[in-house]
């Protein structure tokens, strides 16, 4: 991209690559295209949520203690997170149908662990789970830029929202029943039927080559160095936040320093590696355009306050005020079922609305969502707490579809699955940093209350420190809204990209 190219003369064509599958199936091909990986999609974001119901079982039949047995989860998140920069070099080197098939097959063969009677093995086929994982979620984004046209671009992203947002609703309650049933290791085997139907459509609907010829001719090796920067930083940061909440302030400064090394010694390498003419793992150049920049700000800060509200609120209604665990399912299933709606609307809007509008009214609501929680007290009625909820839900539905577009838009051809990758990455270590904020906050503010959460009585003080936990999140999303807005197409040359640094 020149500095004299426009946003719009940066939007990508349908590829060519697509040609004879278009041909074959005719118009509707793109939304089989679309299906095709909305199933694989689903089938990863399913197995990231599904195993939490199966951790007290898992832990009873191994003898583990919590904190072990948490690893389940962490170990998924750890992969999932740093796999996501290796999708732009997957398909490249491998093309289109052989990545996401490979994928498929990675994240299917994740029921070794059900089979396993070592822990070590059923850690290892979670890891492999949330590497398959990691891969497949950029590349719905980068289908729909390449596949669709840019006015159909926010009714795709709507679309396949609305499918993906149902996989986190129905995983817990399914694997719920599973469990029950059949015990922990049910659970590995729930995504298989969505891994073999994904298979099945990938080979009749997915092309053979990456998307886009500028992608497909990459032909260096995998940035090794800096996937291994990119997996130390990240394992210190996680590890580093989970200690904060423990009684080692060293062990956790430790941690987090390591991270913070590891991440500047990665951003270090990549732009040598550039320099050098070689094929970095993130491309900085992305950051060279305003609006990706922006985006990722908001994607980060968006992840924090998402993550970290999907923590917050079942805590909340539990511990705070005292309401059942099947209450609270029951308390946030409506709220899932307009989530999916507001999706499929939105979707459309972002096909005629400015991406810097929908964000910013998705971040007002969700944070006008986070301060209505704050008036709520144990005798509020069940009916007040659905509406908060909701209206947290429609703010996210607002976000969801138009972010990621709005974003990548702008970018050259061959930079949008780095793009696809690399904010994604910047949303889940958000995520990641949002449970772990939220957890210290609730415990400091309730230690400065004189209460804790092991306290079975629900107090004025209680309440207080999960208001002020709030408030935070509140907060958080008030500056989102600060960078969404610097989101706006500006039509002039300070609007071209810069070379990082």
């Amino acid at each position: 991209m020149t500095h004299h190219e426009t946003p719009e003369a940066a939007t990508p064509a349908p590829t060519p690559a697509m040609g004879p599958l278009r041909a074959r199936y005719g118009e509707r091909y793109r939304w089989y295209l679309l299906l095709s990986v909305m199933v694989g999609t689903m089938a990863s974001i399913m197995s990231s949520t599904i195993v939490n119901v199966a951790i007290p079982g898992m832990s009873h039949h191994f003898s583990l203690g919590q904190e072990r047995a948490q690893w389940v989860s962490s170990g998924f998140m750890v992969a999932m997170t740093v796999s996501m920069l290796t999708t732009p070099w997957l398909l490249g080197r491998y093309g289109y149908r052989r990545t996401y098939v490979g994928t498929m097959l990675l994240l299917a063969g994740g029921v070794a662990g059900g089979m396993a009677n070592d822990f070590s093995l059923v850690l290892l086929a979670r890891v492999a789970e949330g590497l398959a994982a990691g891969v497949v979620q950029p590349i719905p984004a980068i289908i729909i830029l390449r596949a669709f046209e840019p006015h159909e671009q926010g009714r795709a992203s709507g679309i396949f929202g609305m499918g993906v947002v149902l996989a986190p609703a129905i995983g817990p309650s399914i694997g719920g029943v599973l469990v029950d049933l059949f015990g922990w290791r049910s659970i590995f085997y729930m995504v298989v039927p969505f891994c073999l139907a994904s298979l099945w459509l990938a080979y009749k609907f997915v092309p053979t080559t990456a998307p886009g010829g500028a992608v497909a001719a990459r032909s260096g090796g995998l940035d090794v160095r800096g996937l291994a920067l990119g997996t130390v930083g990240t394992l210190c940061l996680l590890n580093g936040l989970v200690a904060l909440r423990g009684d080692s302030p060293l062990e956790a400064a430790a941690l987090l320093g390591g991270a913070l090394l590891s991440f500047g010694l990665f951003i270090w390498w990549q732009r040598r590696l550039a320099a050098a003419g070689g094929t970095p793992l993130m491309n900085l150049a992305l950051f060279g355009y305003r609006q990706f920049a922006m985006g990722s700000v908001v994607a980060f800060i968006y992840g924090t306050a998402l993550f970290g509200s999907t923590y917050l609120l079942p805590v909340y209604m539990q511990v705070g005020l005292h309401l059942s665990a099947s209450h609270v399912g029951t308390i946030l299933l409506p709220a899932g079922f307009v989530l999916a709606a507001t999706i499929a609307g939105v979707g459309r809007l972002a096909d005629r609305q400015p991406t810097w509008a929908l964000v910013s009214i998705g971040l007002a609501l969700l944070a006008a969502s986070f301060a209505l929680m704050m008036l709520l007290r144990a005798d509020s009625a069940l009916w007040l707490l659905v509406a908060f909820a909701i209206v947290g839900r429609i703010g996210l539905g607002f976000i969801l579809p138009s972010l990621n577009l709005g974003s990548m838009r702008p970018l050259a051809k061959p930079l949008i699955p780095q793009g696809a990758s690399a904010i994604n990455f910047v949303r889940m270590l958000g995520g990641a940093a949002g449970v772990s904020l939220c957890a210290i906050v609730l415990e400091w503010r309730l230690a400065a209350h004189g209460d804790s959460l092991a306290n079975p009585q629900t107090s004025p003080a209680r309440l207080a420190a999960f208001d002020e936990v709030f408030a935070m999140l509140a907060g958080l999303c008030a500056l989102a809204i600060c960078a969404a807005w610097q989101l706006r197409i500006r039509a002039n040359p300070d609007d071209a990209p810069r070379k990082p640094g």
